[in-house]
């Protein structure tokens, strides 16, 4: 019976697992109007990119414009009452150097000096605070994202606290699985990990371990693993599912074969077929194997055979124990 056979080699990979999770954005924010107001002007929709620091809303600043030009207009009179008391204490200095006004009233004075300054302080503060309420009737985007929800419309009255808009952050996306508790130990910044979304089907994305939150659900006995997804192109969407491959190294020394070596066994075990020399004729031998876990068409196992042994790959579903054959040669 011709056979083909394939030499018994050390496996040179270890285990690889696939887990599937949600896409998660690094940065998500419900933004909120900064005072109460009536909204004047949306400049934007759901599905938009912005960037840092463009304005999103426009509150009607009517009311307080209106308070802004009268702190602006108390702050004048301060700075010219400021600087009538400076000129009266000058003046009143001069006087008192020659003995022509009571020293009493040069410290009157100074006390008139040091309450205006304190006005005035009290003036420019007070329009200070009322330019920056001109200024929270807009709303600026805290980081360049996509708006994903608009939740007001013009005309609408909205309060501090109250979400208007969503923005996602979607420079870098997070994927986060649910990993079983034993797998804790062997992840660690060597193991090799792609992504594959939903929506790029067969397109894997390289990703590195972002974080290993190492509090296990009792029920489920598992932690989660977040993993940062290297997209430069921003394809990936928050919110939708994908799957990654992780690769761990080999831990324990182990022997590779092909998958298509393997037999199932009715005890549900798996066997191969070597070949060996019997004096004139080569025959073929069953071994039963352990399988350890198994990559990219290879078999890595446990027991049963040997460095340098062959294992039959092709026609060794119709062999028997002890059958001659003959081997094709590759």
């Amino acid at each position: 019976m011709l056979v083909s056979v394939a030499l018994v080699e050390p496996a040179a990979f270890g285990e690889r697992f696939s887990l599937s999770g949600t896409l998660t954005a690094e940065r998500e924010a419900g933004l909120s109007p900064r005072v109460d107001g009536l909204v004047g002007r949306v400049h934007v929709d759901a599905g938009d990119h912005v960037e840092a620091g463009q304005v999103l809303i426009e509150l009607d600043p009517a009311i307080a414009r209106q308070a802004l030009l009268r702190a602006r207009a108390q702050t004048e009179e301060a700075e010219a009452a400021l600087r009538e008391a400076q000129r009266l204490y000058d003046e009143a200095q001069r006087l008192g150097a020659s003995r022509s006004i009571a020293a009493t009233q040069v410290e009157a004075r100074a006390s008139a000096l040091q309450l205006a300054r304190a006005v005035a302080d009290s003036a420019r503060a007070n329009a200070r605070e009322q330019a920056e309420q001109v200024e929270r009737h807009t709303l600026p985007a805290p980081f360049d994202g996509v708006v994903a929800e608009k939740l007001t419309e013009a005309g609408e009255w909205v309060q501090r606290g109250t979400p208007v808009l969503t923005l996602v952050a979607t420079e870098r996306v997070r994927l986060d699985l649910r990993v079983p508790q034993e797998r804790y130990s062997q992840l660690d910044e060597n193991v090799q990990i792609r992504v594959f979304a939903d929506a790029l089907g067969d397109t894997p994305l390289p990703a590195t371990i972002g974080a290993r939150v190492p509090v296990t659900d009792p029920r489920a006995r598992a932690f989660l693993l977040r993993l940062l997804v290297d997209d430069p192109q921003g394809r990936l969407l928050p919110g939708t599912s994908a799957r990654a491959e992780i690769d761990l190294d080999a831990e324990t020394p182990a022997l590779a074969i092909s998958r298509d070596a393997l037999l199932r066994q009715p005890d549900g075990g798996h066997s191969v077929f070597i070949v060996e020399d019997d004096g004139d004729a080569t025959v073929a031998r069953q071994r039963s194997v352990r399988i350890l876990y198994e990559r990219d068409g290879q078999v890595a196992v446990a027991s049963g055979l040997s460095r340098g042994q062959r294992v039959v790959i092709r026609g060794n579903e119709a062999l028997d124990e002890g059958r001659p054959v003959e081997v094709m040669e590759r």
